[in-house]
């Protein structure tokens, strides 16, 4: 019994859009329905790119170093969906769309439900990668805007 109720909980979560998958998608699955805003992301934040420098630099880090790399110039790195590789996963190699909204398979399959992303930023969400020590060290210069909107 407890079993059946369990189920039909967790199927009327997942029909009314109210799951917690923390998958994510890509930034290209966003494009769909915010066109625009994937556009001047596209052209004018650095953010599209990040994964280039990291490439580049490669090279010259520990895996250990590689991977810190990856936690701020990758989506979603170590996270059902995120990045894994640039041979494996080339469309998660850039600070995409969901490192600063959240992976966004979810508000997707709920019809682009608001509640299911973070769509108003703050300050505080880019501190997690643009913190005082990152700021010191490379001269960053955050943005909350980004070049996306």
């Amino acid at each position: 019994m407890v079993f059946m109720v369990a189920f039909f909980v967790a199927v009327g979560m997942t029909s009314q859009g109210r799951t917690n998958s923390g998958q994510y998608v890509g930034s290209e699955a966003c494009a769909e329905c915010h066109e625009k805003e994937y556009n001047n992301y596209k052209k004018y934040s650095k953010k599209a790119h990040s994964g280039e420098s990291v490439k580049m630099m490669a090279g010259d880090l520990t895996r250990q170093e590689l991977e810190e790399c990856f936690e701020c110039h990758m989506t979603g790195f170590g996270k059902p969906g995120g990045f894994v590789g640039f041979t494996e996963t080339p469309q998660m190699a850039e600070a995409g769309c969901e490192t600063c909204h959240g992976p966004g398979y979810d508000h997707i399959e709920a019809g682009g439900d608001p509640e299911l992303i973070k769509a108003k930023l703050e300050l505080a969400d880019c501190e997690r990668c643009h913190n005082p020590e990152r700021v010191a060290a490379f001269d960053f210069k955050p943005l909350l805007f980004g070049g996306a909107h």
